[in-house]
């Protein structure tokens, strides 16, 4: 059996950085008197876990209405451009190796999907391989990559790349006075990462990965398809769900993969907030300094959904920090459903 390796991992992200307070001003103006605890849902925006945000539009663009069609178009044409840029960087002087590409988004809707675009944009012969994930969300980024592994170790180890692009911006919804939708304008952002992975190189070796569908649990995280474009739907229960039921899904995981849970001593995590992660640092039992890099990504750039804790891994392979034997990627998204990804790293 190939042993796969993370080769390289790249982002991307559009020109416009935003901050919070100028997004602020934004919904304020959109909604004005049409919803009456308006001022106690913008505090949302005082929280000083996000700073600045990227977006595929200026900011004024978000204060005019537009429909489905036409922020789809623009998913469509960003999303493309994002996706490209960082599958150049990721595959670099490999790319015309890449015999294989998976694409995970859940933003936006393309048929043909986005990897045939892709593909096409790259340069990549037409026989390459495509998988093309949508619906997972913020779980996309971790189940994503393990497919991409999975594939390689099937293919005898030839690199395949994985995308995930997310325009969330075109998602916000002058029409929805739901709290979740202001809430989700002061949280999500735009990006794009792309990670290579293969039989043969340097880089943290994937050992396995592990997927957790939880029963009847629709309503926690999805959306609900409108005339006029995609609702956001989750819940403010997550931390809890976090604390209440990663435990059990990490010993489950570590008894499939034959470790010790005590061994599991750091964790890539998606940042999904705030509280998601001091969740999982108690979920975990490790210091709240270890989900420190996480927390950056979400500072600096807000939750980008799937892309996001490609993100966290990118700033992660660049730090010098000592590393454990075991690295654990973690993502939560839709289902409601629990991604992990286990690496072994090189310890001298």
């Amino acid at each position: 059996m190939s042993t796969i390796r993370i080769l390289n991992v790249a982002t991307a992200v559009p020109r416009h950085v935003v901050d919070q307070s100028i997004v602020r001003s934004i919904v304020e103006r959109v909604f004005g008197h049409r919803v009456t605890d308006l001022e106690r849902l913008l505090r949302v925006f005082e929280h000083d876990h996000i700073h600045t945000r990227y977006f595929v539009r200026p900011p004024e663009w978000y204060e005019r209405d537009h429909g489905f069609g036409e922020s789809n178009a623009v998913f469509a044409e960003s999303a493309l451009e994002l996706a490209e840029n960082a599958a150049r960087a990721a595959a670099a002087e490999h790319l015309s190796a890449v015999r294989a590409i998976v694409v995970v988004s859940s933003t936006g809707v393309m048929t043909p999907s986005l990897d045939a675009s892709l593909i096409q944009r790259l340069g990549l012969p037409a026989s390459t391989k495509r998988l093309p994930i949508f619906g997972l969300g913020c779980a996309g980024g971790v189940a994503g990559l393990a497919r991409a592994a999975e594939l390689s170790r099937g293919l005898g180890g030839v690199p395949v790349l994985m995308v995930a692009v997310e325009i969330c911006s075109v998602t916000f919804r002058q029409s929805d006075t739901r709290k979740s939708n202001i809430v989700a304008s002061s949280i999500f952002g735009d990006g794009a990462a792309a990670v290579l992975v293969g039989g043969e190189g340097g880089g943290p070796q994937i050992i396995d990965s592990h997927s957790t569908l939880f029963p009847d649990t629709h309503d926690i995280m999805g959306w609900d398809v409108t005339d006029d474009g995609l609702a956001v739907r989750f819940s403010r229960d997550i931390p809890t769900f976090v604390r209440e039921n990663i435990p059990d899904v990490l010993r489950a995981a570590c008894e499939a993969w034959g470790i010790e849970g005590h061994n599991v001593r750091d964790v890539i995590a998606h940042p999904g907030g705030s509280k998601v992660l001091e969740a999982y640092s108690q979920a975990t039992g490790l210091p709240a300094e270890t989900f420190d890099i996480a927390r950056k990504v979400l500072r600096d750039f807000g939750n980008m959904s799937s892309a996001s804790v490609l993100f966290v891994l990118e700033h992660w392979l660049r730090s010098t920090s000592p590393r454990p034997p075991y690295s654990l990627m973690a993502a939560l998204g839709p289902g409601f459903s629990s991604e992990l990804v286990l690496l072994r790293n090189s310890v001298e």
